[in-house]
């Protein structure tokens, strides 16, 4: 598959002669794929805040529609972005000019949670698209499952990491020595669930603080020391950086053994291919939906 870039999109060439072909469902049941718990890993890979985020979804609405198996995928964004809840209102939580200034994309997620540094070389994202019923028996306990799956990929890199529930404002995320190292956010449509987590392989504190409003002060280095004793990151612990290609292979194996699955590497369909592109032009990149959330 060979991508290019048109006005700043990424786009599949497959999209330039795709027709709308009749959508067969997903039957788990062939191949014997319903006793094998076969899911489908997109390995990792990189595109734009709005790319990724349109690819989710794409994802979700093929799931939701019984086109494609569970989804573990695994990226990267370039440049580095902010991504926003679905409900909030970015200039209540983002230094919009800054971020313009640093060339930082802002994109609202489809999902809820608060506001988030995504840096380019920093970060390696997860998302799993999945039935909810494949996970637990409800949110709490989807959270834990996913959540055990981190925590063996943190294990295999050598650092033991704590599970932390969260409350009613925070979600639930992992902390090495109460400093949290990896958050998510989830959405849940029809009986699927589409989580999106971060494992922090480095972190700039003082330009995250350049981007990110906190509520308790405008003084971008207080925030960024405060945040000293709340957030570290893989090469903080370890002393040493990883690769992401390093990382995404730990939470291959973590997803594998946790979640007790088979993973079985593909790529978007091309229904999910022009779906995403369709998103991304008509949604994720356009002011309507970042600023009001409307697309």
């Amino acid at each position: 598959m060979q991508f290019s870039l048109y006005k700043g999109a990424i786009v599949f060439s497959e999209h330039n002669s795709f027709k709308p072909q009749p959508r067969q469902p997903f039957s788990i049941t062939n191949k014997g794929l319903e006793h094998m718990n076969t899911w489908r890993l997109i390995p990792l890979e990189t595109h734009n805040a709005f790319m990724n985020m349109a690819i989710d979804e794409a994802i979700l609405q093929s799931r939701m529609d019984n086109l494609v198996p569970n989804t573990l995928r695994l990226y990267q964004w370039k440049p580095s972005a902010v991504s926003v809840g679905k409900n909030q209102n970015p200039n209540d939580t983002v230094y919009v000019d800054n971020c313009r200034t640093l060339g930082v994309d802002i994109v609202r997620r489809n999902s809820g949670g608060g506001t988030v540094f995504h840096d380019q070389a920093g970060e390696v994202t997860y998302s799993v698209t999945a039935q909810t019923r494949d996970l637990g028996k409800d949110i709490p306990a989807v959270y834990t499952q996913i959540y055990a799956a981190v925590t063996d990929a943190l294990r295999l890199l050598g650092i033991p990491a704590d599970y932390n529930p969260g409350d009613h404002k925070n979600c639930p995320n992992l902390t090495v020595n109460t400093r949290k190292i990896s958050g998510s956010a989830q959405t849940i449509k029809r009986n699927i669930i589409q989580q999106h987590g971060t494992l922090l392989l480095s972190v700039d504190l003082p330009l995250m603080f350049q981007l990110l409003r906190v509520p308790f002060t405008d003084d971008c280095g207080l925030a960024a020391q405060t945040a000293q004793r709340k957030i570290t990151s893989v090469q903080t612990e370890l002393g040493h950086a990883v690769t992401a290609e390093t990382a995404a292979n730990a939470l291959t194996q973590g997803f594998k053994a946790a979640l007790k699955i088979r993973l079985n590497p593909a790529g978007l369909t091309l229904y999910e291919q022009a779906l995403a592109q369709k998103l991304y032009t008509g949604k994720y990149a356009t002011d309507g939906w970042n600023q009001n959330a409307k697309a």
